[in-house]
């Protein structure tokens, strides 16, 4: 029951901290294109490589602090809902083009971002 408490209270932070970060991508740029959906799965691909890298390399993490940050914060901060949703969105308008570029670019730097994650973490380990 502790691991299940321990991924709710993360998964509340992190859901409150994407909705914080969708409400300044409208305000900043608009509804036109959901940059800030891009923008919140690959710095929450980021931070997972490196708290991946982190946590793996330094410390034996136990599972109540995995649950915690990785599947609550970060689960919690990050979603494929709203990038699926915001693909069709963008189909429905028309907007085939951006529609791939929103998919493929979206993948692609949350790939790039994991990996930048990972690799920040050994060095940060190594120093």
């Amino acid at each position: 029951m502790q691991l299940v408490l321990l991924t709710a209270a993360g998964g509340a932070i992190g859901a409150v901290l994407r909705f914080l970060v969708n409400q300044a991508g409208l305000k900043w740029v608009g509804p036109a294109f959901p940059w800030w959906t891009v923008f919140v799965n690959v710095t929450g691909s980021l931070a997972m490589g490196l708290l991946a890298a982190l946590l793996m390399q330094r410390t034996a993490p136990s599972d109540g602090l995995r649950a915690f940050l990785a599947t609550g914060i970060l689960g919690g901060y990050t979603t494929f809902s709203a990038f699926s949703l915001d693909f069709a969105g963008l189909l429905d308008r028309g907007e085939a083009g951006a529609a791939v570029l929103y998919a493929g670019g979206s993948v692609a730097l949350s790939l790039m971002a994991v990996f930048l994650g990972l690799w920040l973490g050994r060095v940060l380990i190594a120093a």
